[in-house]
């Protein structure tokens, strides 16, 4: 008594002071006081006798804790969890807990935090009901943020019931708090899963799902660690980490979860979840070298949990463990602000097994879906307002069907979950229903061409025609549209037109393009509108009629009357030609049982053309841009089915031309044999890279150094590929990089053995056409190092600098390219596929399916249809592998939150060992073919002159198109140059 720190405590001369207060720790506490023998009072303890309370009605107290928070705020700590904090000041006739005296004291320290670390955090631990812990955030002036208590049961209790209406009724009942303040989100914390705020019935249920050994039980709480809470099973874990990052406010994960360490409740208190971190399988789990009896406490050698098992470093090594689970999900997490900041919205649906909710925030819709049962569960959620949305998958960016507005089903496995990201449609191009044109005119459809309305038919093509995919002049002005040929095609009891239109610019070469158009009365028009918005044009009054004016391609009468053109051999005469169909020499044993197919559809695919599936045995493709002259995609597969053993395209079956009456043709549409795939190359490898890039991440902590990569493609033998290298690329992309390079070259051979017209047989190099090759990439790099230095204030700094370091290196690749026309080579030019990369391969499980001979739609027929070195080919091919090792990282890495930097590395390794692959099994091919240069320099010489006029294309390509992805083709230039 009469020392100054008597007063930082809070005494009593009686233990009946604050009787209402309750007593916490129930199992080893009778009474909040505790008689101190030497100052002859008691004095008040919330917690255990040995922890004596401070008395905050002391200033002096309240100056000494500003103290504590600047040594350790000035230390570098980032945010302080305040423990117990309604208990903070004792009042009489009260229980002692969330007092306003209380809440003064913390405006105080949040004032004091504000005036000189405004950048640091409070947590509070107040485990209370949520109207009691949301005052805690006074007006955003208190503590930045507070721990959900009542929802932890809740999530425990709607697992094992499973049942979402422990979840639902608990957030329904959270508060709205200050836009600067956040919940803290939590599935256990360092003392106990403490079961405070339930309900008595409540707690027994949790005692006997959880914690049916009384020795687990502490106070009112369970001392166990997630892991064991869950009985180590890897989906339930799953599964309540994905609510815990999904639920608003921030989550908070305890030491030792991230892994699913064990516990040891025999340890008494809450030690047993306590332990030390289990980093490695070395002595005390890598945690201390000390003696293991010194530690403070043991390390858990539980069988099923022992350190030696359970640990950071086994799991860092492994791709498929907990550990790369939370880390992977944290960084899709990372991705959505709706995450933190959203609000949420429950859906209802028809199974209460199953947890549906919605966060949002500004454009960003995330669903979340999670089965809380232990078997199979199907789900129908209704999301009328999201009719129409896309679905997306966030982990693999999937995309799953679309929201329309019946009720959205989905199927889970047991315990399961998906967060979906649901895009509103991307914005239509088509017209709304008043947006549509509309026409009248006094004649039937059989008479509206060449009356009077059609020129108004025309006015309505128009917009029509700016809207298609597959109309490449949006970009230009527009003098004139007219229709320079026509088709009548009997299809209905309304004829089709299939229309030759004329395009005519003010300041580029007129186009011709197709375009089929029907008339459609009042019940054909509901279904056309219906299923296909996308085909109307226009609405048209007729003399006899009303309905809508479509593009016939969505009628499928009219897509059948296509292939029957083909598989009948007709022709129908046009204005001023005819159309004529002819039959491949493989038609009639492509046909099933001889069985014509009568049902096809429509691909929806992004493209130049229009593709059409018949019932899975013929693909039809319709070129909407006319050009006049042989067409290669039709040229090259009908000599390959028809004069070579090169099974590995799609087998022609036959072509519909459109004959002028002077002797012109132009082909219209191509049909050939439609071959079953698991996907294209390009996704197949995207995959793998990313299975690559995984196991990458997986070593990141073992290697000291980065990976060595090859000096050269050409130096690769993929029969002498380290093993580690093989580990990491995978031994079945290994073996399927030799297949593709295989193919490849017999490909090339094949297209080599051509000679029935002169058109096809293979013509030797000369200097002179090493030379114009020279002046042509010479050129076309001169214009895009010009385009590139000219849009440089538009770059990202890193993207510009890496342009000014090509830029800077200009004479040197002008330099490089030079050499093709100073040394004769010896080699033979061959018709190619003219545009090869791994989106012109299909991956069909256990083969390579080569399609698209059309060439870059961009050049010309004619151009389209040169002889070119089979290099040209190899080197598109080298430059796609690159563009999937770091498009990968674009794509789908920094989704997943991968250290850029490192993967890069990574990347160019995989590139060179992949491509080298690529090129070695390519060349043991074609060893004593003439069609590549016998001399190795020669060879060398000739493909990195090729991949050099690619990267450099790449660039004017990316620039005008994707700038974000300029720094690929930017850093292959780079490892050319070195």
């Amino acid at each position: 008594p009469g020392s100054p720190w008597r007063d930082f405590y809070v005494w009593s001369d009686t233990s009946e002071k604050y009787k209402d207060a309750r007593i916490i720790f129930t199992d080893f506490e009778s009474s909040n006081w505790a008689w101190d023998p030497v100052a002859q009072a008691y004095y008040w303890h919330r917690f255990y006798k040995h922890q004596p309370d401070l008395n905050y009605d002391n200033p002096r107290v309240r100056r000494e804790i500003l103290r504590v928070l600047d040594f350790w705020f000035q230390m570098g700590v980032d945010g302080m969890r305040l423990d117990a904090v309604p208990y903070l000041v004792e009042r009489e006739d009260t229980n002692c807990e969330n007092l306003p005296e209380t809440h003064a004291v913390l405006k105080e320290l949040r004032a004091h935090l504000d005036r000189k670390f405004s950048d640091r955090l409070l947590l509070a631990e107040a485990n209370q009901w949520p109207e009691d812990a949301a005052a805690y955030f006074g007006d955003g002036d208190e503590c930045h943020m507070a721990f959900h208590f009542p929802i932890m049961p809740r999530l425990f209790m709607a697992l094992r019931m499973e049942d979402r209406f422990p979840v639902i009724d608990m957030l329904e009942q959270s508060l709205d708090i200050p836009a600067n303040c956040q919940w803290g989100m939590f599935l256990r914390n360092h003392d106990e899963l403490t079961l405070e705020m339930v309900t008595d019935e409540e707690r027994d249920y949790m005692y006997k799902a959880y914690a049916q050994d009384p020795r687990a039980r502490i106070n009112v709480g369970i001392r166990r660690r997630l892991a064991p809470l869950l009985e180590n099973s890897r989906r339930r874990i799953e599964l309540m980490n994905s609510l815990l990052f999904s639920l608003p406010g921030t989550p908070i994960l305890y030491y030792g979860d991230e892994i699913g360490m064990g516990d040891n409740y025999y340890l008494g208190d809450r030690d047993g979840v306590r332990t030390p971190m289990q980093w490695s399988p070395d002595r005390n789990a890598g945690f201390s070298k000390a003696n293991p009896q010194k530690l403070y406490l043991p390390a858990i050698i539980d069988s099923e949990y022992h350190f030696e098992t359970v640990n950071v470093e086994n799991q860092s090594r492994n791709f498929s463990s907990l550990l790369w689970f939370m880390r992977r999900t944290l960084a899709i997490r990372k991705q959505f602000k709706a995450f933190g900041r959203g609000g949420i919205e429950f859906l209802p649906s028809d199974n209460t097994k199953v947890l549906t909710f919605l966060r949002s925030f500004e454009d960003e819709n995330i669903l979340v879906v999670a089965n809380l049962s232990r078997y199979c569960q199907a789900v129908q959620i209704q999301m009328p307002d999201y009719a129409g949305f896309s679905v997306h998958e966030v982990f693999s960016d999937n995309r799953f069907p679309d929201i329309a507005e019946a009720p959205y089903t989905v199927t889970l496995a047991p315990h399961s979950f998906y967060w979906f990201a649901l895009k509103e449609p991307v914005v239509s191009t088509l017209p709304e229903a008043d947006q549509v044109p509309h026409l009248q005119c006094q004649v039937t459809w059989s008479r509206i061409l060449g009356s009077k309305a059609e020129a108004q038919l025309m006015s309505t093509i128009m917009p029509y025609l700016r809207r298609a995919r597959w109309f490449a002049g949006k970009g230009k002005g527009i003098r004139r549209l007219r229709i320079a040929d026509s088709i009548t095609v009997p299809v209905h009891d309304q004829p089709v037109y299939v229309l030759q239109l004329e395009v005519t610019y003010t300041s580029a070469p007129r186009e011709h393009y197709l375009l089929p158009i029907a008339f459609a009365g009042h019940d054909l028009q509901m279904k056309i509108v219906r299923e296909s918005p996308e085909a109307v044009i226009a609405q048209l009054a007729l003399k006899d009629d009303e309905g809508i004016v479509y593009e016939a391609i969505y009628d499928e009468d009219f897509r059948q009357m296509l292939l029957d053109l083909i598989v009948r051999r007709r022709s129908l005469k046009a204005g001023s030609g005819r159309l004529v169909a002819r039959r491949g020499s493989r038609f009639s044993s492509l046909l099933a049982d001889g069985v014509v197919p009568e049902v096809s559809r429509i691909l929806k695919v992004e493209q130049s053309n229009t593709s059409i599936l018949y019932d899975h045995t013929f693909f039809l493709k319709l070129y909407r841009r006319i050009e006049q002259g042989v067409n290669p995609d039709v040229e090259l597969p009908r000599n390959l089915t028809e004069h070579t053993d090169f099974a590995n395209i799609p087998a022609f079956a036959g072509a519909i031309e459109w004959q002028s009456n002077q002797g012109a043709a132009a082909t219209i549409a191509s049909l050939l044999e439609f071959v079953p795939n698991e996907t294209d190359a390009w996704s197949y490898t995207l995959d793998n890279v990313e299975r690559s890039f995984g196991y990458a991440q997986t070593l990141k902590d073992k290697i000291e150094e980065s990976p060595c990569v090859p000096p050269s493609i050409l130096d690769i033998d993929p029969d002498t590929l380290p093993l580690p290298i093989r580990d990491f690329i995978g031994p079945v992309y290994i073996e399927m990089a030799v297949l593709l390079g295989r193919r490849s070259a017999q490909l090339h051979r094949a297209l080599a053995s051509l000679s029935r017209s002169p058109d096809l047989t293979a013509e030797p190099f000369s200097l002179l056409y090493q030379k114009s090759l020279h002046q042509s990439i010479r050129g076309m790099t001169l214009k895009v190092l010009a385009e590139l230095e000219r849009s440089l204030p538009k770059l990202e700094d890193r993207t510009a600098d890496a342009i000014r370091g090509i830029l800077a290196e200009k004479k040197t690749i002008l330099g490089r390219l030079r050499r093709i026309a100073e040394r004769k080579v010896r080699a033979r030019k061959i018709r190619t596929h003219g545009d090869y990369h791994l989106g012109q391969v299909l991956y069909t499980g256990k083969d390579f399916t080569i399609i698209d001979f059309e060439g870059e739609p961009a050049r010309s027929m004619t151009e389209r249809r040169l002889k070119q070195s089979a290099l040209r080919d190899v080197a598109g091919m080298i430059r796609s592998f690159h563009y999937a090792a770091h498009g990968a990282i674009l794509l789908r890495a920094v989704r997943q939150g991968a250290d850029i930097d490192y993967l890069e590395r990574w990347a160019d390794l995989w590139y060179t060992c992949v491509s080298g692959t690529f090129l070695h099994a390519y060349m043991r091919e074609v060893a004593d073919a003439d069609f590549v240069p016998p001399d190795k320099e020669d060879f060398a010489l000739l493909l990195e002159t090729f991949l050099l006029e690619k990267a450099v294309y790449e660039l004017g390509y990316e620039l005008n198109n994707r700038p974000d992805w300029l720094m690929i083709p930017a850093r292959g230039i780079v490892q050319m140059l070195r």
